[in-house]
C-alpha cells in the first residue's frame, strides 16, 4: 500500500506480505536453455489483475517485479540500490541530474528492443497514465530525455534522497512503448521469466525468458499457487503439492514442518509494519486522546505471542530497523490500561474495526478487541474479503474507525504526508520534515525522519503492532530462497531445487 503501501502480498499489504527480495541473477548473458524444472510456491492473497500502475497492493509486483518486469536498478538482499537495466548512473555535483547508461542488447518479452525511448515513456507514464499516490514519489523528476539508445537522462527540480529508492520500487519499472495495451492481463517486460496462464481464483504461472538478456534462471518455470486458508496451504506442502510457503500464515504451525529431512525454514526480515489504523479524520479517532488511549490499551508484547506465535519484531513506528533512521520507540506508548482510561475520561466507544480476511489481521483483531474491550473501547470486527472489498471500503472510501494491514513497501512512511490517504492524518509538520528530509544530506535525511517518525508516534496517527517476518517454508533442496524479504517482489530468478 504505499503501494498503498501495503503489502498485499503474504497476505498484507498491502498489504503484502509481505513483499520479498531475493539474490538476483546479475549481469550478462546467461548460458542456454534452462533445463526442464518447476517449482510450485504458495501464495494467500492473488492479485485482483496484472496491472500495477493502476492496481493497489503488493500480490501484483510481489508476482511480477525482478521477475517479469525489471527496473534500471533493483534492491538487494542489503536493501542496496544495485544495478540492473542500467549498467551504471553517474550523478551531476548538484545532485539534479541523473545519467543512466543502459545495458545493450536487451529484448522486451515482446521481441521489441530496450533503448532509452523505453526509459522516457515509462518514467513519463507514471505522471500521466498511474492511478497510485505513490506515482508522487516521482514528482521530483522535471524531465526524461534520450541521448542516445544506450543514454537516458533524468533532470530533477531539486536534489533528492528518495529518486533512486524510488526507481528500485515499482515506479521504476521499464514498459514497451508497444506493450501497454492490456497490463491488467497482458503483462511485457524485460525480465527472465513470461507469463505463461493464470488461472483465476487458482494460480499464475510464469515460464523462463528464452531470450532473456542475463543469467537464464535454473527453473523452466514458477508457479504461483494461491490458497484460501493457512491450512490449505500447509497441507498442500506436506502432500507435495507445492514445493515452497512464500509466507508462513500461523506461525504455530511450524512443528508440522520440524523434520530436516523434508523441510527447512527461513527466517529473516521484511519492511512490513502490521499497522492497526485509525480513521483520524472522524469521530472517535479525530481525537488525539482516544488515538493515544487506543496505543496505552495495547499489549504489543502480549499481541505478538497470541496472534503470530511470537514471531517477528515490535518496533512502535512505521520505519523498520533495516532503515538508518530507525529507532526503538516502543517504549513510547507502554501498556497502561489505567493511562487509556483516563484518556477517555469515562467514556466507553463503540467502533467498527473492518479488516482484510488475512490470516494476521484476523488474529491481530482478535487480540486488540479484547484488549480495548478492558479500557471501555468495543470493537465490533468485520472481516471484509480481500483485496477488493477492503480495497474499496476502508482504503478508497476510508468508511471505518479501525483496520489492521500489513505495510509492506519500502520506505513508505510517506504516505501519512497524504491528507487523502486512507489514514486521514493531516499535519503539515510531518510533510515539511519529509521534504528537508528528501533534499537535505544524508545526515539531515536521518535526523529529519527520525523526528518524522517520532511526531507520528506522538500524535498516535496509528498503531504499529509488530514487524512481520519473512517466514519461509520449503521443501529440502529447494535453493536460492529469500532471507529477507525487503523489496516489493518475490525474487524467483536464484530459486532451483536438488534433483
Amino acid at each position: 500500500m504505499r503501494r498503498i503501501g501495503i503489502w498485499i502480498a503474504a497476505g498484507g499489504l498491502l498489504l503484502g506480505t509481505a513483499a520479498c527480495g531475493g539474490t538476483s541473477s546479475g549481469g550478462g548473458g546467461g548460458a542456454g536453455t534452462p533445463k526442464t524444472q518447476t517449482l510450485s510456491v504458495g501464495f494467500v492473497a492473488e492479485p485482483a489483475n496484472l496491472d500495477f500502475t493502476s492496481t493497489e497492493g503488493a500480490a501484483i509486483p510481489q508476482a511480477l517485479l525482478v521477475n517479469v518486469y525489471e527496473g534500471l536498478v533493483k534492491l538487494d538482499q542489503d536493501g542496496k540500490i544495485v544495478p540492473l537495466l542500467a549498467e551504471k548512473w553517474d550523478v551531476s555535483p548538484d545532485r539534479k541530474t541523473y545519467t543512466f547508461t543502459l545495458r545493450k542488447d536487451v529484448k522486451f518479452s515482446s521481441g521489441a528492443p530496450f533503448t532509452a525511448d523505453d526509459v522516457v515513456f515509462s518514467l513519463g507514464r507514471v505522471k500521466t497514465d498511474w492511478k497510485l499516490k505513490i506515482k508522487a514519489q516521482l514528482d521530483v523528476v522535471d524531465k526524461v530525455e534520450k541521448k542516445d539508445d544506450s543514454t537516458a537522462v533524468v533532470t530533477l527540480t531539486k536534489p533528492s534522497n528518495g529518486f533512486l529508492y524510488s526507481m528500485a520500487t515499482r515506479l521504476g519499472a521499464m514498459f514497451s512503448r508497444t506493450g501497454v495495451a492490456d497490463l491488467a492481463n497482458k503483462p511485457v517486460g524485460t525480465g527472465p521469466y513470461t507469463l505463461g496462464s493464470w488461472r483465476r481464483g487458482d494460480s499464475i504461472q510464469l515460464g523462463a525468458n528464452a531470450s532473456y538478456w542475463g543469467t537464464k534462471p535454473p527453473l523452466s518455470s514458477i508457479t504461483l499457487k494461491y490458497f484460501k486458508d493457512a491450512t490449505a496451504m500447509n497441507n498442500a506442502l506436506l502432500t507435495g503439492g507445492i514445493d515452497v510457503i512464500s509466507a508462513v500464515q500461523a506461525p504455530e504451525s511450524l512443528q508440522q514442518f520440524a523434520d530436516p529431512n523434508r523441510f527447512q525454514t527461513v527466517e529473516g526480515t521484511t519492511n512490513g509494519e502490521v499497522v492497526l489504523s485509525m480513521n483520524n479524520s472522524r469521530p472517535p479517532f479525530n481525537d488525539k486522546k482516544a488515538r493515544q488511549a487506543v496505543r496505552y490499551a495495547i499489549d504489543h508484547k502480549a499481541l505478538l505471542e497470541t496472534a503470530w506465535a511470537g514471531r517477528g519484531q515490535l518496533i512502535g513506528s512505521m520505519v523498520p530497523p533495516t532503515d538508518p533512521w530507525y529507532e526503538d520507540r516502543t517504549g513510547d506508548y507502554p501498556y497502561d490500561p489505567a493511562k487509556a482510561k483516563e484518556l477517555l475520561g469515562g467514556k466507553t466507544l463503540n467502533v467498527k474495526m473492518r479488516i482484510p480476511n488475512l490470516p494476521y489481521a484476523v488474529a491481530g483483531a482478535q487480540v486488540v478487541k479484547s484488549q480495548l474491550a478492558q479500557v471501555g473501547i468495543n470493537a465490533d470486527i468485520e472481516p471484509l474479503e480481500f483485496p477488493a472489498r477492503w480495497l474499496d471500503v476502508v482504503f478508497k472510501q476510508g468508511d471505518y474507525d479501525l483496520s489492521i494491514i500489513n505495510h509492506v513497501e519500502p520506505r513508505d512512511m510517506s504516505i501519512f504526508a497524504d491528507k487523502s490517504y486512507y489514514f486521514r492524518y493531516d499535519n503539515p509538520e510531518f510533510g515539511k520534515l519529509l521534504a528537508s528530509a528528501d533534499e537535505g544530506t544524508e545526515q539531515q535525511q536521518t535526523d529529519d525522519l527520525k523526528k518524522a517518525a517520532k511526531l507520528l508516534s506522538d500524535d498516535a496517527a496509528a498503531d504499529w503492532l509488530f514487524l512481520f517476518p519473512n517466514l519461509i517454508v520449503a521443501k529440502k533442496g529447494v535453493t536460492g530462497l529469500p532471507k529477507n524479504a525487503i523489496a516489493e517482489s518475490f525474487d524467483f530468478t536464484a530459486l532451483s531445487k536438488q534433483q
